[in-house]
């Protein structure tokens, strides 16, 4: 049975997020910064952490999994160094702090690294990516998340598929790279399955240990494909252990012997390029780059993209034709606020 998806304008999509999230406690002014990280990531084509996870961001401040009066708190600073406490916030708006504050930290060092324990999940990670490259700088962040994964040759969950993101300014938008440690993240997982859709390539292993393109039978064996195999699980580990180190917070395993997916600890790195002594030709160093990249032979004919490039031209389709959103997503998203 076809899921049908209808499109939704983005300011319908913004307006409706932020008027259910006054309802449920956030000032206006905060309710406005998280609806406009789950709007722009919908218009960004990251549905599964935009629209999509929505319903379940209101479930987990309504069973008090977040806490929305929250403010992150500094625990520690030192040169270019700062630890945080998110107190349970909102995840994207303790992540968009922290962003924030690695960038100051950069402008005045060179570069700022900031640390969040204790925080909640952030969405799409991109999001910080795409805050800090517009701004100007390059961009390193990484979260935890609770196990979700096994490590190469297991099959219980020792890892979480700890996204990362790389972003830096490219002429005048930027390339990000934004990737889960698994091959596909559990939303795409869980998005292919209400789409009733196949993966392209193989994502995990089914509940016989056979490699799989079912959505489904992930879900169900929760054994996801680490990237690169043995690589993406030792990348996924050490992620983990740099997170809960730098952040003085919980790690994968002791996240998941919680009731559900929170107190995750967090890193966001700015570089100031302006401070490089090579600034002056960064710009045509990576003009270069691109236009090298670009003229690689497809294999179907194809266009060869660079990480973020295809979000530009859904970001522009999206808001020309409205967002396209899962018809019951939709009635759920509009019941919450009734």
């Amino acid at each position: 049975m076809i899921n049908p998806t209808i499109p939704i304008p983005a300011v319908e999509m913004l307006q409706l997020f932020s008027a259910i999230l006054v309802k449920h406690g956030f000032t206006p002014e905060k309710a406005m910064q998280c609806a406009e990280v789950f709007t722009s990531n919908s218009i960004d084509g990251v549905y599964t952490h935009g629209v999509n996870r929505f319903p379940r961001f209101i479930e987990y401040i309504q069973k008090g999994y977040i806490d929305i009066h929250a403010e992150p708190t500094l625990k520690h600073h030192w040169g270019g160094i700062q630890q945080w406490d998110g107190n349970l916030g909102p995840g994207p708006l303790n992540a968009t702090h922290a962003t924030n504050s690695a960038m100051r930290l950069a402008q005045q060092q060179g570069i700022g690294c900031v640390s969040l324990a204790n925080t909640n999940h952030w969405m799409r990670g991109g999001t910080y990516g795409w805050q800090a490259a517009k701004a100007g700088f390059v961009f390193i962040g990484f979260t935890n998340t609770t196990g979700l994964m096994p490590a190469w040759g297991a099959v219980d969950n020792k890892l979480g598929n700890n996204p990362l993101v790389i972003g830096l300014p490219y002429e005048q938008e930027a390339i990000v790279l934004d990737m889960a440690m698994s091959q596909y993240s559990f939303g795409a997982l869980e998005l292919a399955d209400m789409k009733n859709e196949q993966l392209p390539v193989y994502g995990g292993f089914d509940t016989n240990g056979e490699l799989t393109t079912s959505p489904g039978a992930i879900r169900t064996s929760r054994r996801p494909l680490p990237i690169g195999y043995w690589k993406g699980a030792g990348l996924s580990l050490l992620l983990d252990i740099l997170a809960a180190v730098l952040s003085g917070g919980l790690s994968v395993h002791e996240i998941s012997q919680q009731k559900t997916e929170m107190s995750v600890s967090q890193v966001f790195i700015a570089i100031d390029t302006k401070k490089l002594g090579n600034h002056s030709s960064i710009t045509q160093v990576i003009k270069n780059i691109i236009d090298d990249y670009h003229q690689s032979t497809p294999e179907n004919n194809k266009p060869i993209t660079f990480p973020g490039e295809r979000v530009l031209q859904t970001r522009q389709r999206n808001l020309q034709q409205g967002i396209p959103v899962l018809k019951d997503v939709w009635d759920t998203v509009i019941a919450l606020n009734q």
